[in-house]
């Protein structure tokens, strides 16, 4: 793991430069994305957690959205059998071809599937229930876990960035999810119990990386539902920084009401409250994430 803070940081902090985030590292203004000349091919992450509740589903829509904003082609597959991220973004998801089709029959293609979203440059590969049976399925398939970097292959000449919503498991779909990623973005709620967890999802990851994925990198450490007015997510952010060090991200998601309208209104919070301080901490993500060379 890297470092809990750089001397460069620390030096910075101890001179007040900077104002110091609540990582407890100096706060970058990081800028806007140039805009791209051409598209693809895609840099695939997969946003994953085996506790269910900790952002993922809407650190997927929403930096999704933001990605999209500064002109980058997004494709976000929902990944989990509840379909919230199908829902989250107004996709209607009753008889109508979902990621569990493209799993079972390789010949079809994903152009069929994909729906665009209301955001530009927004588009999604839905699910619904149906994928649960998925696992059941795959699990006599030839090289099963390598199944979904084969449908993504053939469109990912058309995005920038694919984003995978990962279900809260650490089963056959999510070790698919990592096994077709370039990179893992790990949303983590900042409370006590979120933090068990974390090093079996790193263990499964270094084992991915091991025998299925050698490339696979850990894009960062996203803290979600972060109240600077209490004690213990304070406690708790500290110590993910004090574990994770650099891989924990600058930006901070912190808790609002505002995620759930939004979610009602099957939009994303930067379409439904662009001014909110939610919606702003995502446009911020998106640009860090520019920043740290983990999407074009």
């Amino acid at each position: 793991m890297a470092s809990k803070r750089s001397t460069a940081e620390a030096e910075a902090a101890v001179s007040g430069d900077t104002p110091i985030g609540p990582t407890g590292r100096p706060y970058h203004g990081f800028p806007t994305p140039p805009k791209l000349v051409g598209h693809g091919p895609a840099r695939i992450i997969s946003l994953c957690n085996q506790k269910g509740g900790v952002g993922k589903t809407t650190t997927t829509i929403n930096l999704a959205a933001g990605l999209a904003s500064y002109g980058r082609r997004v494709l976000a597959v929902d990944f989990d059998p509840q379909g919230a991220l199908s829902a989250g973004l107004g996709i209607q998801t009753h008889d109508t071809p979902t990621i569990y089709d493209l799993l079972l029959d390789p010949k079809r293609d994903p152009n069929e599937v994909i729906v665009p979203t209301a955001v530009e440059n927004l588009d999604v590969i839905p699910a619904n229930i149906d994928l649960s049976a998925a696992e059941v399925h795959l699990v006599n398939e030839v090289a099963r876990e390598t199944i979904l970097a084969r449908v993504l292959r053939k469109v990912a000449g058309d995005y920038d960035v694919i984003l995978v919503d990962c279900q809260p498991s650490l089963g056959l779909l999510t070790v698919n999810a990592l096994t077709a990623s370039h990179g893992v973005l790990i949303p983590l709620e900042c409370e006590f119990f979120a933090l068990r967890g974390v090093a079996l999802l790193i263990e499964t990851i270094d084992k991915v990386r091991d025998r299925l994925n050698p490339s696979i990198t850990l894009d960062g450490v996203l803290a979600t539902m972060y109240d600077p007015r209490t004690l213990h997510s304070r406690e708790v952010l500290e110590r993910v920084v004090d574990a994770f060090g650099d891989d924990v991200l600058e930006t901070v998601i912190g808790r609002t009401v505002k995620f759930p309208d939004a979610s009602v209104a099957g939009v994303p919070i930067t379409k439904f409250a662009p001014e909110h301080s939610a919606a702003q901490a995502y446009l911020r993500l998106a640009r860090e994430l520019v920043s740290r060379g983990a999407v074009a």
